[in-house]
């Protein structure tokens, strides 16, 4: 268990680096904007995946300060790509960035950075879930998660939430028995789901 732990421990430090030299939080306030870390990274449940997950909010949300704030994080020359997509006519209401970053050592990371509009129903909804999760997480669940989450073969896309979930409610301890819970949960609404 304490392999997995200081695995987990590691990546987590190098994306804490990653925040402090992208300056993404310091980049977003400075536009007046609330910027909130959720994913795995908030919940100390990062270890496979280099991916920083933020959820951002301005009042009042105005497109230009989403540019503005993303104009100054691209001129950080570590900052190799940055992908945008406007979902403000969708049911999210927000607009996401995803911007890629290659740190000291050549490693990939990506931030994803979801500039959301107070009205969206997914307005702090993901900020509850990982108090949620951080509430009733125990060492040996936080073991179990990364356990699990480390065992998935590279290129595999499985949510993080169904892991989550799987074992916070169910007791799955290893990635033989989380496969059979997600057999038998296929449909499982997620997006509603808060421990």
């Amino acid at each position: 268990m304490q392999d997995i732990i200081q695995t987990a421990e590691s990546i987590q430090q190098k994306a804490w680096q990653v925040i402090r030299d992208t300056q993404v939080m310091e980049i977003w306030s400075s536009i007046g904007a609330r910027i909130h870390l959720v994913g795995s990274l908030g919940m100390g449940l990062l270890i496979n995946k280099r991916d920083i997950d933020f959820h951002i909010y301005t009042s009042p949300f105005r497109l230009s300060d989403s540019f503005a704030a993303i104009s100054r994080l691209a001129a950080n020359k570590d900052i190799t790509t940055i992908n945008y997509a406007n979902l403000l006519e969708t049911e999210e209401q927000c607009i996401e960035w995803h911007a890629f970053y290659q740190d000291q050592e050549g490693q990939p990371w990506q931030l994803d950075m979801i500039h959301i509009l107070d009205e969206s129903p997914y307005a702090g909804h993901f900020e509850k879930v990982a108090q949620g999760v951080c509430k009733v997480l125990t060492p040996e669940m936080r073991a179990d998660i990364l356990r699990i989450k480390s065992s998935i073969p590279p290129g595999e896309r499985v949510m993080a939430i169904q892991i989550y979930k799987a074992v916070i409610e169910a007791g799955v301890r290893d990635l033989e028995s989380f496969r059979q819970w997600q057999e038998h949960h296929p449909d499982e609404n997620l997006l509603d789901w808060i421990p």
